[in-house]
């Protein structure tokens, strides 16, 4: 499997370059930049490791590189301000990531080659990327929530004094500020977290609150996330190239589930080698339904906006 990074000189970029390689996953990597002497920088720095890890064919190159991509990956963008919502990058961003397919449609990648979409506003150019790419809209697929509930799980975990991955807890929707914490099924291990010793409704809110403000946290500390990202784009790939049918909460383009279409965010899909597989429609609370069909309104709203000042 040939996977191709957009961004790879960046923080996200190889972080998830790191992840590739320690984890095994993918027999060659192509790091595109901008930045090409930070790109090649980087691929050189992880070929030094490749004795002691993975196999791997690692390189920097230019958008012929990406000849024959089976996977590639968009993480490059403008970094979010501290203070700024990630549907505010929407007018920085869009312009960058319009070059970026425009640069894509030259390049003759895998006839079933998958588009991952990381940057953000992610729900905003996941949606962009399926109307003006050329991906068929099964292998267009943003990382969504998926980072959300990578956060979400952690940090439910840390609170409780349990393994993380035993606490099973998702977050759909919009990857931003509408993101919906879907308590009904948040479990340890098959335990509701109501049933779990120092359970307190106000905490767990506060958990997730801390949730969807964790990108700017972490910007404020270190200047922007990387290794959790890296991960969960990881979990992503995984999918693709075992063909292991996960479930996950990416942002794709919706059909019909929960009654939402013509929008793209994050609900439980099944992915597989041909990606977008089945989106799965779990019962909700009336609350978290009524959320979910909020956090649509709130992207048509956003999109609405882009087309007007287009």
């Amino acid at each position: 499997m040939k996977i191709g990074i957009i961004g790879g000189a960046g923080l996200v970029g190889s972080n998830l370059a790191f992840a590739l390689q320690m984890a095994g996953v993918g027999s060659e990597q192509v790091l595109v930049d901008a930045n090409g002497q930070g790109a090649a920088g980087q691929a050189l720095d992880l070929l030094h490791g490749t004795a002691y890890t993975s196999p791997q064919r690692i390189r920097a190159g230019g958008y012929d590189a990406l000849e024959g991509a089976d996977t590639v990956v968009i993480t490059a963008g403008l970094r979010r301000k501290p203070d700024e919502s990630r549907l505010d990058l929407i007018h920085r961003n869009v312009a960058l990531f319009l070059g970026i397919l425009e640069e894509l449609r030259r390049v003759s990648v895998s006839p079933r080659c998958h588009l991952i979409v990381v940057t953000n506003p992610v729900d905003i150019l996941t949606q962009l990327a399926a109307e003006k790419s050329g991906f068929p809209k099964s292998r267009v697929i943003g990382l969504g929530t998926v980072l959300d509930t990578l956060r979400f799980r952690s940090l439910l975990a840390e609170f409780f004094g349990v393994s993380p991955i035993q606490t099973q807890a998702l977050i759909l929707g919009e990857h931003g500020d509408s993101m919906v914490p879907i308590w009904s099924t948040s479990c340890v291990d098959g335990v509701p977290l109501p049933s779990l010793p120092r359970y307190d409704q106000q905490a767990v809110m506060k958990i997730f609150e801390r949730t969807r403000k964790s990108g700017a946290e972490v910007i404020s500390l270190k200047g922007g996330a990387g290794y959790a990202v890296g991960v969960a784009i990881l979990e992503v790939l995984k999918a693709l190239a075992y063909d292991s049918k996960a479930l996950l909460p990416v942002s794709t383009w919706q059909q019909g589930a929960y009654g939402i279409r013509d929008v793209c965010l994050s609900v439980p899909t099944r992915l597989g080698r041909d990606g977008v597989e089945q989106c799965v429609e779990m019962d909700l609370w009336p609350k978290e339904k009524a959320a979910l069909t909020a956090s649509a309104e709130a992207l048509r709203d956003t999109l609405a906006k882009l087309q007007a000042k287009a």
